[in-house]
């Protein structure tokens, strides 16, 4: 059996946690505290972050871009990062500005200040950078309901990578309950169809303890 070392809300290793979903693979997961450091963690990924994935023959892989398109390209069914050149530039675009400038801009600053300093023992959360991530996330609900208008999925007619990183990243900060989703129609429509589709309910049954969802978390109807 592949194992996964992942955290509960790191939206890398919940974009890999999809993807292994979409693909129908079986997977056991580890809960990895990254910060801690640990020697048998560092000895499978020596930059000591998650997600890292062991297959069933011991071959390891890291750095979740990495690890998502190897399984696309070495499991069925279908494609997750476009099926030509200019298909794959615009998916490869898209998670790119999840994984970094959403990533920076929004989750960093509401999940990284309230809950990841508390559980490394960082200081108190910072006020303003929490206001920035709250400003921020506006823009790219925006950004999202925008891209929907023109198209079926985030780039092109067909889910993939694309909205596999955005939802990753989006489910963490709705964990906490930080989207005021009547605000942002187009994208909440958007997140409800990913919602729905089989790879991505075992986020949904996600449960932190001592910090529980919001109610409207798992519902498929929010």
């Amino acid at each position: 059996m592949r194992t996964l070392y992942h955290g509960w809300l790191s939206p890398f290793s919940r974009k890999v946690r999809i993807v292994l979903g979409e693909k129908g693979l079986e997977f056991d997961l580890v809960v990895e505290k990254d910060w801690e450091r640990r020697r048998e963690f560092l000895m499978l990924n020596p930059a000591g972050s998650v997600p890292v994935l062991v297959e069933a023959d011991g071959a390891v892989y890291s750095d979740a871009n990495a690890i998502c398109e190897y399984l696309d390209e070495t499991h069925a069914p279908g494609t997750l990062v476009g099926s030509d050149a200019r298909e794959r530039a615009e998916v490869r675009r898209l998670v790119a500005w999840f994984d970094q400038k959403f990533y920076r801009e929004v989750t960093n600053n509401l999940v990284g200040e309230k809950l990841y300093k508390r559980f490394m023992a960082m200081g108190t959360p910072d006020s303003g950078a929490i206001r920035a991530g709250h400003s921020n996330l506006g823009t790219h609900l925006e950004y999202v309901g925008w891209l929907c208008d023109r198209r079926t999925w985030l780039a092109g007619p067909t889910f993939g990578l694309a909205d596999v990183a955005a939802a990753a990243q989006i489910s963490c900060v709705d964990y906490l309950g930080d989207i005021p989703w009547s605000d942002y129609a187009g994208a909440k429509d958007w997140y409800a169809r990913v919602k729905s589709r089989p790879s991505f309910r075992p986020l949904l049954a996600d449960y932190i303890p001592g910090l529980p969802p919001p109610k409207h978390y798992a519902n498929l109807d929010f």
